[in-house]
């Protein structure tokens, strides 16, 4: 293999690499001393502008979306007869449900997969632990703690305005 390819293989190991080489702020050489790739540091800098030069430029779109807090949220049977907010696997999550410990944030609108995912990067900058999230359908919910609430709701709507298109 390359150089050249085992460089690009190495950083498609590192996902935010990627990002930082689309959104154009990556210092080379240091990039290039973190990845563990056999060969000369200027040569893997080298390689490495080149794979920045061929990926599409980062950009992001702001979603159309509708985003709520609602408090109560508990844990439930998932055969209860409450409908449940969320279930995930063998855990579903309702309005008043069990103990009502958790918030949910919903969002709803223009929201997918990606959207989701910057959810849930921005809800792990501000050291915001979901419980659970999903997203189908046009509707976004995740579940925090009861505390975390008032913080999630405003991470989600600064991830909702910036939401990375790929």
């Amino acid at each position: 293999m390359s150089l050249a390819a085992e460089t690009r293989r190495t950083a498609e190991e590192h996902p935010f690499l990627v990002t930082a080489l689309r959104a154009g702020i990556v210092n080379y050489t240091a990039a290039a001393r973190f990845l563990e790739v056999d060969g000369e540091t200027d040569a893997i800098a080298t390689a490495l502008r080149r794979y920045a030069e061929e990926l599409s430029a980062y950009e992001t779109d702001s979603r159309d979306v509708r985003v709520r807090m609602e408090s109560g949220i508990g844990s439930v049977d998932g055969d209860a007869e409450t409908e449940a907010l969320l279930t995930v696997g063998e855990a579903a999550f309702a309005p008043d449900g069990g103990d009502g410990d958790h918030t949910a944030i919903v969002a709803v609108g223009a929201v997918d997969a990606a959207a989701l995912a910057a959810v849930l990067r921005r809800l792990s900058l501000e050291e915001i632990a979901p419980i659970a999230a999903g997203v189908g359908e046009g509707s976004l919910l995740v579940v925090v703690d009861r505390l975390a609430g008032a913080n999630a709701l405003r991470a989600v709507e600064d991830a909702l305005a910036a939401v990375p298109t790929e």
